[in-house]
């Protein structure tokens, strides 16, 4: 079929609507013609008909690029682009676009408009924002179809119009959308943000382009108007967030867009903000009036317009009002009947509104400056400072003389607000004013009063000097010249100068008022300073009276207020005028230091100290307190030390501290601020400095001068307090008897000294000093007895004598020292006859019976208890007015009832407990919140009503958790409980919370010691007394006991000694502190004899029987006797190490007689069978020694029988059986042996002792049998060194003995050997194999394992070391051997032979 038949087929099936077939026919004429325009129409439709839009929009494609200038493949193009709806909206465009273009270029402007407004419809029902601008372009001049089609669409200014809107709208949601993304990155600034945001953003808009085509194109005048606004807006917005380096030629443009508005009087606020805040004038002179009157007249609501307004119509405005004729002004002419109030109203309300105007603040600071309200200039100044900054930084503009003009305002100000605390600050502005304008009139004043105030006159002179030359008329500046003269002390010329400006000032005006009274007062200060006579001063005629026309021209001038109380006070001799001068004066003007000096005296002298405070406060708020830095004018020390006393008076110590500082800094060498400074760091605690400080003052260094008054009692008292509070308590009674040798009957002195007395002694007594203890304790009491003829009612005076007495209860052995009678006749002074009645019914204690008392020795407690139980109940009524006081007194009443408790039987002690219950209950009532009393309550409790004693703990620790005492008398009170997880618990709080409590260690030995574990409970015993203090008893107790029972359970008691001096120190002190003490004597004497003590320990032990005897015979119980048995044995075993035989055989034997009834001995089955046991073998190697063989004999036999055969009793037996000689003995002594090696076949002692039997028998079958049994035993893990020592010598003594063919000196190597093999750690087989061979080897081997084993390793002596030593064979050894056991011969012998 031919091409043409083709398309006919298929143009007949796209009118039959058979797609597939136009389809075919159509591609199969593209087969043989592929660039067939029509062919591609046909099978396009044919395509769009059947949906496949890719292919059909393609096939479009190629038809309209084989004939562009054809409308018909462009209209079936947009036909598939149509159906396809928003996904080809741009594509739709750009065929719709060259579809209207091939009609615009046969002039076919309806079917032209047809496919743009079908374009436009399209777009806006399925484009974006985007899509739908780039439609609207095809609208615009620059399209191709718009000449064709001007006047059939909208006109192009309403084009660029809706393109605008578009664009707005687009760009304020790209700008809201980024800057909520970006601010919640981490370190965004929201105003940062927002301008990086905007300038990106304005970067790529064109929004500034469709508003100038807008003006441009559009014929309606209000629209360009409109939109000549917007490119303003526009382009400042742009200005605002450019870079600095770029903002240039923004700026013109916005400066040219502004003042155009400005020309043609355009009310655009905008326009008019710009113009007037970018004239950057030195001189508001230079302003154009009528744009000011203008802008006020267009805006009237504006805040600038309302502070132009008020400014215009001030004195300040340097332009007139205008003529009421005038045609240009009459309807912009502001108000000028404007009264100041309103006008300063009317300022402030358009400052608040135009907060980012530099103009407005620049303005309203000029009106406070010449109202005077200094410091609203100096606050609006600042404030506008930071604005005209601000918009010196969007607009890209210097803004110097706006910047310099506020600096100038703001400088004026601060010369006047708080001078001279901000003349620093002042000066810097003035100085950089001047920098750039030399001759700024402002900024000369400014300088010549900062310098005037800084004493600086000469140069004050200069700079006024200058001023006037650039202001002749200025009369301040001309007064101000004047008073510089005078104050260089030139008061004819100044008087002179002042006198001729007086006419000139007239009452009638405010301001010429003041200068007027201020003259007359410089005047009256130059007649003054001209003749210093007192009849001059005197004189009504003279200053006096120009100082009271002063106060008549202006009567709240302050300085002439001071100077007429300075006349009053010193020389009309009125002092109630004086001081009403004083005080209106101070009232005026804070700057009136003199007037509140004198004020500050007054009051101070009366003792209010609250006006104190206020007028020192005032002072130093003022800033005249401070000299400004590089003035020659000094400070004023006085108000800050006046302050500190205040603060001192209300126990507000820092702040003092820091008072007296800024005083000191201000006058170093002030004396008096010294000893306030020193005595508010003592009152708070910080001694050091306090100490550094009196001293300071009281001995200042070298080249310091520090005036000191005549009396420096005061100070020298406050240094010996520190010293006190420092624990240096020798220095700080130096320092008090100084002071009393000045001030005998000082009663603070005498109070102070008491009280370092009584701390010094119980310093003694937790330091260990117990004779200095009680020296100081007497020392306390007589000075007690000097302060209680004077002043028998104070507090502190009968605690500290409490104090005192109760001192000696903690040393006993000194009680018999107590100055009983110097105590009573102390307590027998004046006072209330009930007062020692207090609580007497229950405890006992009478004053007037304490005589009688002791005299018959009936009473449960010592007299230092009584006294001080007497002491406390005097404090109690001696601090009736005083809650606190009284509370504590209770509590020091109570402790002190429960010493008598702890020093008293039992029994005899219930009534003091009881007594103690009720004390710490009334200083609970007294004082609920103090922890420890509820402490002291639990304790005395504990064994009354636990319940009661738990609840008083828990108190105390809700108090304050943090005490550990607390926690440790809880877990006591859990243990005695029987609670014991509890206990540890709460032991292990007081650890935790302060780990250098004593008693919290003891309560972990105690439950260490239920819990059955001994060495625990010796680590803590031993760590607890390590950390307390010297007062502690139970510490020295249960450590010395805990130690004890160690030395007892050790297998091998240790040579070295040192281990029980400390617990031999714990028990002297614990004999000093209780001296009847029996058990813990009894103990001390047995430590004595383990380190060979013998005759303490014999001297003790006889004491103890003396008293068990007497005690004994006094109550026949058998406590008493058991323990004189006790005390017996063990003076017997003494006695026998001491050689003394007859007296140990004496003892042991009246031990055994009284222990002979185990029903009536008073021990237990145990203690019993140990006791006879020693007594036996004491008594038996007493009648050896003594030669009474048989009586020795029948000792071990009882021994024996006593012991049920114990090993160690058979050896000692046989030892004394082989020592007698006889062949019966000796006899029986193998069989003894025999029998004990049978029965106790790894009893070390009784093997080696039988095998040395044996080789002195010589014995070769038992010899044998013997080595087996030793071979046996050096193997076991569990042997003593000094047993492996004893079975290793005798293996090589049987060595020795051998015979056959190795025997002698060999078998004696080998067995050393052997030993070496089995032990290569032992010292002492290697010192043997060293001495058998001579080798260096075996020498430095014993040296090396030496070292391993002594302390604290091991338990190797200093003898059995330097031994080891001495076989080195060298020299340096030898000598080492010498230096540790000198005693010894093996060091220097082994030296000896060495150098031979």
């Amino acid at each position: 079929m031919s091409t043409k038949a083709n398309l006919k087929a298929a143009k007949a099936a796209l009118d039959a609507q058979d797609w597939d077939k136009a389809a075919e026919e159509a591609r199969a004429v593209l087969s043989s013609d592929t660039h067939n325009y029509f062919a591609q129409l046909f099978l396009g439709r044919a395509l769009e008909k059947q949906e496949q839009y890719e292919d059909a929009e393609q096939t479009y494609h190629a038809a309209a690029k084989s004939k562009p200038d054809d409308s018909q493949a462009w209209l079936g193009l947009c036909s598939v682009l149509e159906a396809q709806g928003s996904r080809k909206v741009d594509e739709y465009r750009e065929a719709a676009v060259q579809a209207a273009r091939v009609f615009a270029s046969v002039d076919d402007k309806h079917r032209c408009q047809t496919t743009i407004d079908k374009l436009t419809s399209f777009a806006k029902k399925h484009g974006s924002l985007a899509q739908q601008k780039r439609v609207l372009q095809v609208l615009l001049p620059d399209s191709p179809v718009y000449e064709c089609l001007e006047g059939r669409i909208p006109h192009a200014s309403h084009t660029y119009m809706r393109l605008a809107e578009i664009t707005e709208e687009e760009e304020a949601q790209r700008i809201k959308r980024e800057i909520n993304e970006r601010r919640t990155r981490i370190g965004a600034r929201i105003g940062q943000v927002t301008t990086e945001v905007k300038r990106e953003v304005f970067e790529t808009s064109n929004l500034e382009s469709l508003y100038q085509e807008i003006i441009n194109w559009s014929t309606d005048d209000e629209v360009r108007r409109q939109y000549e606004e917007k490119l303003l807006q526009r382009s400042y917005d742009i200005l605002s967030t450019l870079p600095a380096d770029q903002k240039g030629g923004k700026l013109d443009q916005v400066l040219t867009l502004a003042e155009g508005m400005v020309i043609i009087h355009h009310n655009f606020e905008l326009a008019w903000d710009i113009v007037l805040e970018t004239r950057d004038l030195d001189d508001l002179h230079g302003l154009d009036v009528n744009i000011l009157r203008e802008y006020v007249t267009l805006f009237p609501s504006s805040g600038l317009a309302k502070a132009l307004q008020a400014w215009l119509s001030s004195d300040l405005s340097p332009f007139p009002p205008p003529a009421k004729g005038d045609e240009d002004s009459e309807d912009i002419s502001p108000p000028v009947d404007m009264s100041p109030a309103d006008r300063l109203v009317l300022m402030t309300e358009g400052l608040s509104k135009s907060e980012e105007s530099p103009f407005a603040y620049r303005l309203v600071g000029d009106y406070y400056l010449h109202l005077e309200e200094h410091e609203s200039a100096a606050d609006t100044a600042r404030s506008g400072l930071k604005i005209a900054t601000s918009t010196s930084q969007k607009l890209g503009l210097s803004m110097q003389n706006t910047r310099d003009a506020l600096h100038s305002t703001l400088a004026t100000a601060l010369v006047q607000v708080q001078a001279p605390r901000n003349h620093a600050e002042a000066r810097k502005l003035f100085e950089d004013i001047l920098q750039r304008k030399s001759r700024w009139t402002p900024a000369l004043i400014g300088l010549g009063l900062i310098l005037e105030e800084t004493e600086d006159y000469q140069r004050a002179i200069d700079y006024f000097t200058r001023a006037l030359e650039e202001d002749p008329q200025n009369k301040h500046v001309g007064t101000e010249l004047a008073w510089c003269r005078a104050l260089c002390g030139q008061y004819n010329q100044a008087q002179q100068e002042l006198e001729a400006y007086l006419p000139s000032l007239k009452t009638d005006d405010p301001r010429s008022r003041d200068l007027r009274a201020l003259v007359l007062y410089r005047i009256g200060q130059c007649v003054w300073n001209l003749d210093s006579s007192k009849a001059a001063r005197r004189s009504r005629d003279g200053a006096y009276a120009r100082f009271l026309m002063a106060i008549k021209t202006n009567v709240n001038f302050a300085p002439a207020y001071t100077s007429l109380g300075t006349y009053y006070s010193d020389y009309a001799k009125d002092k109630k005028r004086a001081r009403q001068c004083f005080q209106k004066a101070f009232e005026l003007s804070p700057a009136e230091t003199d007037a509140a000096e004198r004020l500050a005296t007054s009051f101070a002298d009366q003792g209010d100290w609250d006006i104190v405070e206020v007028i020192a406060q005032r002072v130093i708020d003022s800033g005249r307190a401070r000299p400004p830095p590089g003035s020659k004018r000094k400070g004023l020390s006085w108000p800050f030390s006046a302050l500190g006393v205040v603060q001192m008076n209300r126990q507000d110590y820092q702040h003092a501290i820091t008072s007296f500082l800024s005083a000191l800094r201000i006058a170093p060498h002030d004396y008096q601020s010294y000893v306030g400074l020193g005595e508010s760091y003592h009152n708070s605690g910080r001694y050091n400095s306090a100490l550094r400080t009196f001293n300071h003052a009281l001995n200042p260094p070298d080249g310091v001068p520090i005036a000191a008054p005549g009396e420096t009692w005061f100070a020298r008292y406050m240094l010996a307090n520190v010293h006190r509070e420092l624990g240096d308590y020798d220095e700080a009674i130096s320092g008090l008897r100084e002071v009393l040798e000045e001030r005998a009957s000082e009663f603070g002195v005498l109070t102070s000294l008491l009280q370092t007395f009584v701390e010094k002694a119980w310093r003694c007594v937790e330091t260990g000093l117990y004779g200095e203890a009680i020296d100081g304790a007497k020392l306390a009491i007589s000075t007690a007895a000097l302060i209680g003829k004077d002043r028998p009612y104070a507090f502190n005076l009968w605690k500290s004598v409490g104090d005192a007495s109760l001192l000696f209860s903690w040393i006993q052995s000194a009680g018999d020292s107590f100055p009983l009678r110097e105590t009573e006749t102390l307590l027998g002074v004046s006072g209330p006859n009930d007062m020692y009645e207090l609580l007497a019914d229950i405890d006992g204690v009478h004053f007037e019976g304490a005589e009688a008392e002791r005299n018959t020795h009936t009473s449960a407690a010592t007299p230092s208890i009584r006294t001080g139980i007497l002491a406390y109940k005097r404090a109690i009524s001696s601090s009736v007015h005083d809650i606190h006081a009284q509370a504590v007194a209770w509590y020091n009443l109570g402790w002190a009832e429960h010493r008598a408790y702890v020093c008293s039987g039992r029994k005899a002690g219930k009534r003091f407990l009881r007594t103690a219950v009720r004390c710490f209950k009334r200083a609970i009532e007294l004082e609920a919140g103090n922890a420890e009393f509820w402490n002291a309550l639990g304790v005395v409790t504990t064994t009354l009503n636990p319940k009661i004693a738990q609840h008083s703990f828990v108190r105390s620790l809700h108090l304050n958790e943090l005490n550990a005492k607390v926690w440790a008398n809880l877990g006591v009170l859990y243990m005695l409980q029987n609670d014991v997880q509890l206990a540890h618990q709460a032991f292990g709080r007081a650890q935790s919370t302060d780990p250098d409590f004593a008693h919290a260690w003891i309560g972990e030995g105690l439950i260490a010691l239920l819990t059955g574990d001994a060495e625990e409970a010796l680590n803590h015993f031993t760590h607890a007394f390590e950390i307390a203090d010297s007062a502690s008893t139970i510490s020295k107790r249960q450590y010395a006991l805990s130690s004890f029972d160690h030395v007892l359970t050790v297998q091998s008691p240790s040579s070295d000694l040192s281990q029980l001096i400390q617990p031999i120190f714990a028990l002297g002190q614990l004999r000093t502190q209780i001296h009847h003490d029996l058990p813990y004597r009894h103990l001390a004497a047995l430590f004595a004899e383990r380190v060979g003590s013998l005759d303490a320990a014999m001297d003790t032990l006889s004491e103890l029987c003396t008293v068990a005897e007497a005690d004994y015979e006094e109550s026949e119980s058998l406590a008493a006797l058991a323990r004189f048995a006790q005390t017996k044995s063990d003076l017997a075993r003494c006695q026998l190490a001491a050689h003394a035989f007859e007296e140990a055989a004496e003892n042991a034997q009246t031990a055994l007689d009284l222990s002979s009834d185990s029903d009536n001995s008073g021990l237990d089955a145990e203690a019993r069978t140990r006791l006879r046991l020693s007594a036996h073998l004491t008594g038996g190697l007493a009648s050896h020694n003594l030669q009474k063989s048989s009586d020795a004999i029948a000792m071990f036999r009882s021994a024996l029988q006593e012991s049920e055969s114990n090993p160690d009793v058979v050896c000692l037996l046989v030892k004394v059986l082989w020592a007698h000689g006889g062949s019966d003995e000796k006899s029986v002594a193998r069989e003894q042996l025999f029998d004990l090696v049978e029965k106790h076949p790894d009893h070390v002692s009784g093997v080696t002792l039988l095998g040395t039997i044996a080789a002195l028998d010589d014995d070769t079958d038992t010899i044998t049998a013997v080595k087996d049994d030793l071979a046996r035993l050096r193997m076991s893990e569990d042997l003593r060194r000094d047993d492996l020592d004893g079975i290793e010598n005798l293996l090589s003594a049987f060595a020795g003995l051998a015979t056959g063919e190795v025997a002698g000196e060999v078998a004696q190597l080998l067995e050393a050997q052997a030993a070496t093999l089995l032990d290569p750690s032992h010292p002492q087989a290697w010192a043997r194999l060293a001495v058998l061979t001579g080798g260096e080897h075996a020498a430095m081997m014993a040296l090396e394992t030496a070292g391993k084993h002594v302390p604290p390793k091991g338990d190797m002596d200093a003898v059995e070391f330097a031994r080891v030593l001495a076989g080195v064979n060298t020299v340096e050894a030898a000598q080492r051997a010498m230096f540790l056991a000198p005693w010894d011969e093996v060091g220097a012998s082994a030296l000896g032979d060495i150098l031979s």
